[in-house]
């Protein structure tokens, strides 16, 4: 069971990125999935979720309105589409899986997302 983020790095204000998060050895279908992110000196947060129960999406109040998450069941493999972004949204991101949004207790290695000009 592994889960490998991918798609982070330096990018300049209101600008975009698109984490994928590839799975294997389990199919992200059958779980909840979603992003979580960790920024130094704070604690971690997730930032989105997919619904196992209903498919429904979830974001925190914090990137409402400017990230997208998303699921390619053929590919097995999860998005965060990150769009108007700011210094704040600097951080290590996760993708988890899990059987609900609440309890994402499967995850793998981050990768950095750096917010600057």
């Amino acid at each position: 069971v592994q889960l490998q983020a991918s798609g982070g790095g330096l990018v300049q204000p209101g600008g975009s990125l698109r984490l994928s998060c590839a799975a294997s050895g389990f199919t992200l279908d059958d779980y909840a999935v979603g992003w979580f992110r960790q920024a130094p000196g704070k604690e971690r947060e997730r930032v989105s979720c997919i619904s196992r129960v209903d498919g429904s999406l979830h974001y925190s109040d914090s990137v409402k309105g400017r990230f997208t998450i998303s699921r390619d069941n053929a590919k097995n493999t999860l998005y965060l589409q990150m769009n108007s972004l700011k210094g704040e949204d600097t951080a290590i991101y996760y993708c988890a899986a899990g059987p609900l949004c609440n309890l994402l207790g499967i995850t793998g290695q981050g990768t950095q997302v750096t917010v600057s000009s």
